[in-house]
């Protein structure tokens, strides 16, 4: 099963969670849909798709049925077409036909809660072993462990560190809200969450810039709530002057920047297409022209103080932990600014367990662009399009 965001909109966790218990199939989340069965539920087979787990991969790429619920399969979830086996058959349960018809599917236009209980009701006796995959799913939480983990309390953090901090710290009250850069593939891939509406990721259009005002919305609908915008430098940069209609409103936003001096995500793109991470870090220009030159003296904790937040800023993984502490008691606006160390200086999260179509130059000459070329055209020739 792939469960998408329509089972979130019609409001059918509890449809989805009879179905996989009495079934015993296995529940691959989308982005849109993570948080819709709980992260420890024995049918729950995490994230699918280029920034899934790869339980959920090894799965895909066995599955002779695949049951979309309120999914679109897009190119994430697919992995471009490369994931799923050339013989599976697809049953989309979807409320809009377009959706419902995709992967050449066996369509059910219909509402992701009423079809589900049909579904659960027609199916009847029929049950699927599910523990088979409990190795592979234990095998997995030891990796978003080992992500998580602090060998040392008063280094400099790396992201999924910063992560694993806020993992200690939050319970169901929290709300996390994220849409662009390298965190929503982290958090796809490792985040647990506590609730069903916990995970408020954007991840339609990668849109920087929409945690902030998103943020603000989710306060005022969700009020008593701590409510986390959890954004990378680049993105902060997008649109932070909304900060002021949070300091206006006296709303306890807890704002949460990470600063590698640079955009991670494009830069680690640019790498993967053999684009050498051309103008990604934040830097002067060299004698050449290049971008390896001194670091910018950028500030974005300065930034946010001036547009009225109160500003903390931890050093350590120690810092840390009290300053994400103190932000989550906090009564106003409070901005955690925190500088992380870098996966080409420290580990990082797993590796993507599924390909992605990013275009690599055809015609270039230069090695890493040739060797990019070479390793795309490679998976392009593993694309099955299920039309």
């Amino acid at each position: 099963v792939v469960a998408g965001g329509g089972v979130r909109h019609s409001g059918a966790e509890d449809a989805l969670r009879t179905f996989a218990e009495r079934t015993g199939l296995p529940v691959a989340i989308t982005q849109a849909g993570k948080g819709v069965l709980p992260y420890d539920h024995p049918c729950d087979v995490g994230g699918v798709g280029h920034t899934g787990t790869e339980t959920a991969a090894a799965l895909a790429r066995a599955a002779d049925l695949v049951i979309g619920v309120g999914t679109r399969h897009t190119d994430f979830t697919t992995a471009s077409g490369t994931l799923f086996p050339e013989a599976a058959r697809f049953l989309n349960l979807n409320v809009t036909g377009f959706d419902a018809h995709k992967q050449a599917a066996l369509p059910l236009v219909a509402d992701a809660r009423e079809g589900l209980t049909a579904l659960t009701e027609a199916l009847g006796d029929h049950r699927r072993d599910a523990g088979r995959w409990a190795a592979s799913k234990r095998r997995w939480q030891e990796r978003v462990d080992a992500a998580y983990a602090v060998p040392d309390e008063d280094a400099r953090p790396t992201q999924t560190q910063v992560l694993g901090a806020l993992d200690t710290l939050v319970d169901a009250s929290d709300i996390l809200v994220n849409a662009a850069g390298s965190l929503p593939g982290d958090l796809h891939k490792l985040w647990r969450p506590r609730s069903a509406d916990q995970y408020h990721v954007e991840y339609g259009y990668s849109c920087m810039g929409y945690e902030i005002p998103a943020a603000i919305g989710v306060l005022l609908a969700a009020p008593g709530r701590p409510v986390w915008a959890l954004v990378g430098d680049g993105t902060y940069l997008m649109n932070p002057t909304e900060i002021v209609t949070a300091v206006q409103e006296r709303l306890p936003l807890r704002l949460v920047v990470l600063q590698n001096h640079g955009y991670a995500s494009i830069g680690g793109l640019s790498e993967a297409v053999g684009a050498e991470r051309y103008g990604t870090d934040y830097r002067y220009r060299d004698a050449d022209g290049g971008f390896t030159g001194p670091p910018l003296p950028v500030d974005l904790g300065a930034n946010a103080a001036s547009l009225g937040m109160r500003v903390l800023r931890p050093r350590t993984i120690r810092d840390l932990r009290e300053a994400l502490g103190e932000a989550r008691a906090a009564t106003v606006p409070t901005c955690v600014y925190v500088e992380t160390e870098t996966p080409d200086t420290v580990s990082g999260p797993p590796p993507a367990p599924a390909w992605w179509d990013v275009p690599v130059a055809e015609i270039a000459t230069r090695k890493a662009a040739v060797e990019a070329r070479e390793e795309y055209d490679r998976h392009v020739t593993a694309r099955r399009r299920h039309l």
